[in-house]
């Protein structure tokens, strides 16, 4: 399969190591330019690409960037993309760590639908509860006791399928946590987020998640600080 990837941080980054080793195709693209990106290519195999190129040229386009750089994307970015082409956002909003304060997000809309709306597309959620370490070294085969698994939510059935797929070539069971708009039960602050449950656990969590966003998961006047000091 190929995968595009914009956003080479940690999430990014660790992807595109398990996806190449994996067999994948893998293209990655950061705010920055190809050209910054030898050490990874080499590292893993991947092809460094632009934005653009990482977002046409893969069935599945993964971006893993910080939420406030998303408004930030080309406005064509998609444009030509067939609509087969899964989109995945795997971002958490940190308004006072590191993105301040985001409209639509405060006014009540989901992080992954608001992403989907910037960018036109529908999205999947799916890789933002999991520690980039965790990601890429405690993937385990199917069936194994204790098997971590990961939620995602989506609207189109067969895009979530695709991640399904992905998610157990990668050593972890998927739970469909529901459409788009029940992704704020694994948003930052929920009772799954950041933590490493098997099926059964998630299942839980998820059902025990509360929709208001609690206060230190929301902007303030002197938003954004940083991950040391949030405002």
């Amino acid at each position: 399969m190929k995968i595009g990837i914009i956003g080479a941080g940690q999430i990014g980054g660790t992807l595109a190591r398990r996806f190449t080793a994996l067999g994948h195709q893998v293209f990655i693209a950061n705010s920055r330019g190809p050209e910054t990106l030898a050490g990874l290519a080499r590292d893993t195999g991947a092809t460094p690409a632009s934005v653009t190129e990482a977002a046409r040229s893969g069935d599945v386009v993964i971006v893993t960037i910080p939420q406030k750089n998303v408004p930030k994307l080309p406005t064509d970015l998609f444009a030509g993309v067939p609509g087969s082409v899964v989109v995945v956002d795997t971002g958490n909003y940190y308004p006072q760590q590191r993105d301040g304060g985001i409209e639509g997000i405060e006014a009540g809309a989901t992080e992954s639908r608001w992403v989907a709306q910037q960018l036109g597309r529908p999205v999947v959620k799916a890789f933002n509860n999991i520690y980039a370490q965790h990601l890429m070294d405690l993937g385990r085969p199917a069936g194994a006791p204790g098997r971590i698994a990961l939620p995602i939510a989506g609207d189109v059935e067969a895009a979530k399928a695709v991640v399904l797929r992905l998610l157990d070539e990668l050593g972890f069971d998927g739970v469909d946590a529901g459409g788009l708009d029940e992704s704020w039960r694994q948003q930052p602050g929920s009772p799954v987020y950041a933590t490493d449950f098997d099926a059964a656990g998630v299942r839980r969590a998820l059902s025990e998640a509360t929709k208001e966003r609690k206060p230190e998961w929301r902007a303030t006047a002197n938003s954004p600080g940083n991950f040391a000091k949030p405002a």
